[in-house]
Parts: C-alpha cells; structure tokens; sequence
C-alpha cells in the first residue's frame, strides 16, 4: 500500500497504466483501465439533469430544434462533471477489487485456475494503489 499526501487516487491509477503497458503487465493494465474507467463512469452527469438545468445539451436542443442531436456553439454541450472525493474514489476502488476476488472464486470453483489467478492479480494491483488509514 502507498501512501502518498494530497494526490489523487485517479491520478496515481493514470499514471502507473504507462509504466503497466510498458512492462506488457496484462493484469496490471486491464485492472488499471477498468479502475479509471469506473471512476470517470462515476463522475458523469445524468444526461436527464442536464437537460433540465438549462445548460449544456437541453439548452443546444432548445437553439435548434428543427435539426435533432446538434448543438450551437462551442462547447455547448459541455456539462460541468461531478468531482469525485478521495473516499468515493477508494470505494469504487475497493468495489473492483471485491467483485474481481468475488470472480476468481467463481473461477475457482469452476477448477478455471488460469482465471481466477489473473483476477487476484488484478486486484492486488489495484490494492497496492489505495492508501493506507
């Protein structure tokens, strides 16, 4: 585990992937990738609440009515994304880890060893990232 002050855990998963991709560390990429994607998933705004606040794609739509799907403007259909604090950051983290170990089980199981061992590699991957309390 690492400890490591103000940075920010999405932050820390970007930057291990290029270090994972050059070492060709498939369970370390595909873990990475999953984790930042998870926590920009995360971060998206429902596209119902921004059509109701007035800006971004419900405003574009409104300028342009006769023509469906396009927008007016540059960055029109920008819409400001949540920000995402540490703790909610960790918890989607934790929940990678739990579902990927719950998978290797599964796996396991199955006498599918190949897998499972992948998969808990992956999540020590992701466990090495997280912060110590």
């Amino acid at each position: 585990m690492t400890k490591k002050g103000d940075d920010n855990l999405r932050d820390r998963l970007s930057r291990a992937l290029p270090a994972a991709m050059k070492a060709r560390d498939r369970p370390a990429m595909t873990a990475l990738r999953s984790a930042v994607a998870a926590i920009d998933n995360a971060g998206a705004v429902d596209p119902t609440q921004a059509a109701s606040t007035g800006s971004g794609l419900g405003a574009a739509r409104a300028a342009h009515s006769e023509f469906a799907g396009t927008v007016a403007g540059v960055g029109a259909a920008e819409v400001k994304r949540r920000s995402l604090s540490q703790a909610q950051m960790e918890a989607i983290v934790r929940t990678e880890i739990a579902d990927r170990e719950t998978a290797a089980t599964g796996y396991e199981r199955a006498g599918q060893l190949q897998h499972a061992e992948r998969l808990r590699a992956e999540a020590k991957v992701l466990r090495s990232h997280l912060t110590t309390t």
